[in-house]
């Protein structure tokens, strides 16, 4: 029984001295741990450095005290820490560790950008939380030495190691100084939060707000104090394995595209001048961002920071820096792009933009403004759409990186490839003054594109034109429509040229144009033989390859809406006698004009005296039909119709008549 007593009593003794030991261990073991962690950071060069370390077993809960790192980089990045702690702290393997949350309190973080424009900034956090972290046990150390571009891979690497549900920032302040362009600037962060980490993708990112500061230098020294607000900044699915991607070594060879995020929206955008200049953006959108390594040469972008010009640039390195800004408008794509409800009011008077839409994909794409509401100097002007489409960033830098050397002249071939840069342009429900206090121009559509290249000459185009403007009272041409009662001017035109190569036709078709209250006309002019050669930059080629074109023949047709009975009445007018007399003098001349070319030809006598009687009745519709009666080269018949009018229509059969 004494010998079961004193076994009982061991046994409870050594308990008790477990009971003891076991968290004085883990205490231990937790500061070594720490320390190796921080002596990690410390081979790199830089100064890593913390105070009290607490662990307590039972909640498995660890408290880093003071802690301070500083880079060994110049100029040097630093941060510190009041607390960090870290809860429900568990080893699933000796490779890594997981946390139920980790909290750091009391963040400060400071660094300065390298280069001649020394950009430095600070950031102070009260609190970031971690909930439901996964990663290594300890992250590989940054050498000393490394390059901004290896440091910025590593830091990248290491976020996709780590797994977490969220990342909540509360509330972060900063300040800003880069110089006088921006002067100093003070920012606040509200209600930022990473959703759904895991394998360097981010489900959702989210900032209720931002306010910002900031007093830049104005011309003539005086400072302009700025403030401003956005609000409900969110994205979807960001991917940080793309920006892995594009800061690889082996970029320049990685021609796939990667998706950086999806969605993107943010509310209301809104700044405020003491210059008396105000600003508000009523929301924004993005459907999705994607960039392609090999072309956007992120890698090469980053190391030529440092040594970007701090004033202007050489022409040297001004071309280089427009080589480089192609190549970022090259490898990024973006898609939907949308500013909605953009007003700004100033000294000289209020702006409004309903939205701005663009897209890009390789360098090129379209972008439009809409609604625009403004007021130029003679008075209010109204946009509901201008659109660029098909616009060429990439290729008119890569065009001004060429010829950036001062004097430097593009050739004619060279000029022509501008043409390339921009597949149309679209203007729509323009409104503006044409001179103070008179009726204002009204242009409710002008469409026009070109495209199917040989070379740099487009051999398709398209004009669609709708507009309506006052005449100018001052000019003498317009006296006889002005004397007529007709003091707007409405024109609504269609123009289309296109070649086929395969047929090698080149027809202006469609040709339409109506001047209101004047006359509508339409007509088809059509050419054949055109060959490819014609479009070239080279005069002397082009006129050579042109002497195969033959013209293939006219169609017109014109609808007197009341040009006639104006040009009547001016004809009365200047010869004062009564209109009826007026109209049968200019059909006396018709006929007499008619006679002298017509003599040996009877369809150009038919063809007059349809033109006779287009005049002698108002709102008759006449019709002109050309077919050549064998081959007729173009440039012959050019010639003809320069010296020998007569010999011209004679290549051609002509039909034409007179209906109302």
């Amino acid at each position: 029984m004494k010998r079961v007593v004193i076994a009982v009593l061991v046994a409870v003794a050594l308990g008790a001295a477990g009971f003891i030991g076991v968290p004085w261990y883990a205490q231990a073991r937790a500061e070594r741990e720490v320390e190796a962690n921080f002596a990690q950071i410390r081979q790199s060069g830089a100064t890593a450095t913390h105070g009290k370390v607490a662990f307590d077993l039972w909640s498995r809960k660890l408290t880093i005290a003071d802690v301070k790192l500083e880079s060994a980089s110049q100029p040097p990045a630093s941060a510190s820490f009041g607390t960090v702690t870290a809860t429900g702290l568990s080893q699933p393997d000796s490779e890594h560790v997981s946390a139920a949350s980790i909290e750091l309190n009391d963040v400060t973080m400071s660094g300065q950008a390298a280069g001649p424009a020394a950009l430095r900034i600070s950031y102070k956090m009260p609190q970031l939380v971690v909930k439901d972290y996964a990663g290594p046990a300890r992250f590989a150390a940054i050498p000393a030495g490394t390059g901004t571009l290896d440091v910025y891979r590593a830091l990248v690497q290491q976020f996709v190691a780590i797994n977490a549900t969220s990342i909540t920032v509360p509330r972060t302040t900063g300040t800003m100084d880069g110089g006088a362009a921006t002067g100093p600037a003070e920012f606040t962060y509200s209600g930022l939060s990473f959703d759904g980490i895991k394998a360097g993708r981010i489900a959702s990112y989210k900032l209720d707000e931002v306010t910002f500061t900031m007093s830049p230098q104005q011309p003539g020294g005086k400072a302009d104090k700025m403030q401003g607000r956005i609000a409900d900044i969110v994205h979807h699915d960001l991917d940080t394995n793309a920006l892995l991607a594009l800061l690889s070594p082996d970029a320049a060879k990685d021609d796939r595209t990667y998706r950086v995020y999806g969605k993107v929206t943010m509310g209301a955008y809104e700044i405020n001048s003491s210059a008396g200049i105000r600003m508000r953006i009523d929301g924004a959108t993005l459907d999705e961002f994607n960039v392609r390594p090999s072309r956007l040469q992120l890698p090469a972008l980053i190391a030529a920071l440092p040594t970007m010009p701090s004033g202007p640039p050489t022409p040297e390195q001004g071309r280089d820096l427009m080589e480089r800004v192609a190549g970022v408008y090259e490898g990024m794509a973006i898609r939907n792009a949308e500013i909605r409800g953009l007003a700004v009011e100033t000294p000289q008077g209020p702006f409004k933009l309903a939205a701005i839409r663009a897209d890009l994909k390789d360098g090129k794409g379209d972008i439009a403004v809409e609604g625009l509401d403004g007021r130029a100097p003679n008075g209010p002007v109204k946009l509901g759409r201008f659109a660029l489409k098909g616009f060429d960033f990439a290729g008119l830098m890569h065009f001004a990186a060429k010829y950036s050397a001062a004097g430097a002249k593009p050739a004619a071939a060279d000029a022509a490839e501008l043409f390339k840069m921009l597949d149309g342009v679209e203007l729509k429900a323009l409104t503006t003054p044409y001179t103070t206090g008179d009726k204002p121009v009204q242009i409710d559509n002008i469409s026009l594109d070109w495209g199917q290249f040989v070379g740099p000459i487009p051999t398709k185009a398209r004009l669609v034109a709708k507009m309506a403007g006052p005449l100018d009272p001052s000019n003498p041409a317009l006296l006889p429509l002005l004397v007529a009662g007709i003091d707007t001017a409405a024109f609504d035109a269609d123009l289309g040229l296109g070649w086929t190569e395969s047929a090698g036709t080149f027809a202006l078709e469609p040709f339409k144009l109506e001047v209101s209250n004047l006359v509508a006309a339409s007509a088809t002019v059509s050419l054949a033989q055109v060959p490819r050669e014609v479009f070239t930059v080279d005069v002397q080629q082009a006129m050579i390859a042109a002497e195969k074109i033959e013209a293939a023949g006219l169609a017109l047709t014109l609808r007197d809406l009341g040009a006639v009975d104006v040009l009547v009445a001016n004809y009365a007018r200047g010869h004062s006698i009564p209109r009826d007399a007026a109209r049968k003098a200019l059909v006396d001349s018709i006929k007499a004009i008619g006679a002298q070319v017509a003599a040996d030809n009877a369809d150009v006598a038919s063809a007059v005296d349809a033109l006779g009687r287009f005049v002698e009745r108002p709102r008759q519709t006449f019709t002109l039909k050309l077919s050549p009666r064998a081959k007729v080269p173009a440039m012959q018949l050019a010639q003809l119709i320069a010296i020998d009018p007569p010999s011209a229509l004679a290549q051609f059969k002509i039909k034409a008549q007179t209906a109302p």
